[in-house]
């Protein structure tokens, strides 16, 4: 374990409003992340899918760094630019 991951462990067990902050956020980033590295992999820019959505760049550097709050139509929408389907699963909260 990293010392990030050591000083996260430790304020989880101190806050538990820490722990369950950071989770939700981690997800989101998490999620960021994913939609990041399918872009990357399919070999689209940026640019590319703000035209294909209609958007601008910058519109699409905040949902690939943090997408608190997207629109699932804009991420099916995001995921057809890239030539792919988007796939929602839900899982019981552990």
């Amino acid at each position: 374990m990293n010392d990030v991951e050591q000083y996260i462990e430790k304020r989880k067990k101190r806050s538990a409003t820490f722990a369950e902050n950071f989770e939700e956020g981690y997800e989101a980033f998490e999620f960021s992340v994913m939609l990041r590295q399918a872009r990357e992999r399919s070999g689209v820019t940026q640019e590319t899918i703000a035209r294909k959505l209609r958007t601008k760049k910058s519109a699409i550097s905040r949902i690939e760094n943090h997408a608190p709050d997207v629109r699932l139509s804009t991420l099916t929408k995001y995921a057809k630019a890239l030539g792919l389907r988007l796939k929602v699963k839900l899982e019981l909260k552990r």
